[in-house]
């Protein structure tokens, strides 16, 4: 063993004693802290004295003898750590967002997301709407950070500045409706009803804080009766969210519809307390400049945006093919972590 060996296990042992005795490591904040400093000293130690995947072996069986009840202490596991302490480089920790994040939710960031930017958009958003693991890997394989915010609205127009900033971000281009498979629906009661069928996932695509109103809900007007596609309620927005939905291009007459069921709601359905109705027209695709024709000098509130049923349906040409698979960006950290184990 290098010389460097015993004073390093020394450290980490004195480290992991004392973590222990707060809490036995169970505040979370604790555990990723400890393993980043774990991951540092290691990282630190491979730099300076050439620590190869024997030590990382004979590390993690030395620590396993010194804490035989406590989890998380295998070769492959240290070197997570290595890892993570690389890529999160500036200490310390326990002040980074990433620190409030479980362990397998940041193995699977580190995996899954190369780009630092990118990777801290995924660990705002996962703190702010609590995701599962499966939630957060949905996020990032759907691509969130490339649609999030996105759609075309007049929000800003009709609404105070801090509720346009909110409500721009509830709001996506293009919806990915993968789930209703790679069928082209061609009529709306087609898509609406596939939608209610999958409702959890439609949710999920939707974003957090949509509460499910109704499909086809009645407007009476006058003499006449018209009906909402999809109704929704969001309650950060406190608003009724009405979505109509397009199996076709997008067409001006189609923000004059809407506006008269956004005003139908407030005036039938809404209550003292809730802020105006706000629109989401769903299309199949758009001519943007036609669009914000279309919404200009509105007085009420309509995003307009496409949906998909495959992801790369948006992607610009110059992208398509380019892009690598989520398997592909997967298999970078196991095949970083193979190398280590194969060296000596």
């Amino acid at each position: 063993m290098p010389e460097s060996y015993g004073a390093t296990l020394q450290e980490i042992t004195a480290y992991l004693r004392g973590a222990r005795i707060r809490s036995v490591l169970a505040a979370n904040s604790i555990v990723i802290e400890a393993y980043w400093k774990i991951g540092n000293l290691i990282l630190t130690r491979q730099q300076e004295s050439g620590w190869g995947a024997k030590v990382i072996d004979r590390l993690a069986a030395d620590l396993k003898t010194e804490f035989p009840d406590m989890s998380g202490l295998t070769a492959r596991n240290l070197l997570s750590m290595k890892i993570f302490a690389r890529e999160f480089p500036d200490g310390p920790i326990a002040k980074q967002p990433v620190s409030q994040l479980p362990w397998g939710h940041i193995i699977r960031l580190m995996q899954t997301v190369k780009d630092s930017g990118i990777r801290d958009f995924y660990i705002r958003e996962t703190l702010a709407h609590g995701w599962s693991r499966a939630v957060l890997e949905i996020q990032i394989r759907n691509q969130l950070h490339l649609r999030s915010g996105r759609a075309q609205n007049n929000f800003v127009l009709t609404m105070p500045p801090t509720d346009s900033d909110l409500a721009t971000q509830v709001f996506k281009d293009p919806y990915l409706f993968d789930f209703l498979g790679t069928a082209d629906p061609r009529r709306e009661a087609e898509v609406e009803q596939a939608l209610v069928d999958h409702i959890q996932k439609f949710l999920l695509e939707l974003g957090t804080g949509f509460a499910f109103v109704g499909r086809q809900v009645c407007l009476e007007v006058g003499d006449d009766e018209f009906l909402v596609d999809l109704l929704f309620y969001h309650l950060k927005l406190r608003r009724y969210v009405v979505v109509e939905l397009k199996a076709r291009a997008f067409t001006p007459g189609d923000v004059g519809q809407l506006n008269l069921y956004l005003s139908a709601v407030d005036d039938l359905l809404r209550h003292a307390d809730d802020q105006p109705t706000i629109g989401l027209l769903l299309c199949r695709s758009r001519n943007k400049l036609v669009a914000e024709y279309a919404l200009r000098g509105l007085d009420q509130s309509i995003a307009v945006a496409e949906w998909q049923t495959r992801l790369t349906d948006s992607l610009p040409d110059n992208l398509r093919g380019s892009l690598p698979t989520i398997e592909e960006i997967e298999a970078e950290l196991s095949v970083e972590i193979a190398n280590e184990e194969e060296e000596s």
